[in-house]
């Protein structure tokens, strides 16, 4: 097995569903990709809720925290393969360049944390969004390695939006 794929995925607050895919990914990844996230205005604290849910799903969230999608175009930050937004806002904003010209996606999701009402109801958002999310990377993490080159991959990973 060569080198694992590195993976970013990006939203505004990086509080929630950018933290969602980060964890699942590494989670399901069995070691061929290597999972970040960040936001363009990040919240400094990763949404309880969304804790909860990967907890519940037995995923590990160890040294995961809110930052700045800055970090990854700083020099000696991990060089991505692919980029993913996960919300409508920070995929129409200018984003740093990024070392390395990795290959882009945009998997659009509504925002869990945008929920009203009892815990039960905002927990609930949480849960559905992380569904919707693990459905895309299991079919990514079941790829081939030869879908997964550099051309290939972009192709892929915009392809999966539309599912």
């Amino acid at each position: 097995m060569g080198a694992p794929l590195n993976v970013l995925f990006l939203c505004t607050h990086n509080s929630a569903r950018s933290v969602l895919a980060e964890c699942l990914l590494n989670h399901l990844g069995a070691g061929r990709f290597r999972a970040f996230s960040a936001g363009s205005q990040p919240s400094g604290r990763v949404n309880p809720f969304a804790l909860q849910a990967l907890a519940e799903a037995g995923v590990d969230t160890t040294g995961v925290c809110s930052k700045s999608w800055d970090t990854f175009a700083e020099p000696g930050a991990p060089e991505m393969d692919l980029i993913i937004t996960v919300c409508d806002s920070a995929a129409g904003e200018l984003c740093p360049v990024w070392p390395g010209h990795p290959a882009t996606a945009h998997w659009g999701y509504a925002d869990p944390s945008a929920t009203t009402g009892p815990d039960a109801a905002r927990l609930m958002a949480f849960r559905d969004t992380m569904t919707l999310i693990r459905r895309r990377l299991e079919i990514l993490v079941a790829l081939p390695g030869e879908r997964l080159d550099a051309l290939r991959i972009e192709q892929t990973a915009r392809s999966l939006a539309d599912r």
